[in-house]
């Protein structure tokens, strides 16, 4: 009897590893071309994207902007260098504000990256500070 209970235990542990395992990639399936998406500044695709995670996979924005990076860089940071105004400005709009103000990966805040990089008179630089 024993032996059946540890077996069944042992089979239901890596059941739901693997169903996790088998999730983590369905997000990132889901998530692959999101840097496309930013860089061509197409905000009704990017909507489409950002709904379609939260449904099949129960997350915000916020859930999955920091481990989303297009070449080293964050959505936002990214926008901004691709001068994908209406994408940006959505991304700013719908993460929190005190999410907008954290340091990022660098350590940097986006407030201070933009300054650094010299693109203060960017629409979306506008936008954020509206929301800080």
């Amino acid at each position: 009897m024993l032996k059946i209970v540890k077996t069944s235990i042992v089979i239901a542990a890596s059941t739901l590893a693997f169903s996790n395992a088998a999730q983590a990639d369905g997000i990132n399936d889901a998530l692959a071309n999101i840097c496309t998406i930013v860089q061509a500044d197409d905000k009704g695709e990017l909507r489409k994207k950002m709904r379609s995670v939260q449904s099949d996979y129960r997350l915000k924005l916020r859930d999955y902007y920091a481990g989303v990076s297009c070449n080293g860089q964050s959505l936002i940071r990214t926008a901004v260098t691709s001068n994908a105004v209406e994408v940006g400005t959505l991304l700013v709009k719908k993460m929190p504000s005190k999410d907008l103000q954290a340091p990022e990966a660098d350590g940097k805040t986006l407030q201070a990256w933009i300054a650094e990089q010299g693109l203060q008179d960017s629409p979306i630089s506008a936008e954020l500070n509206g929301r800080i």
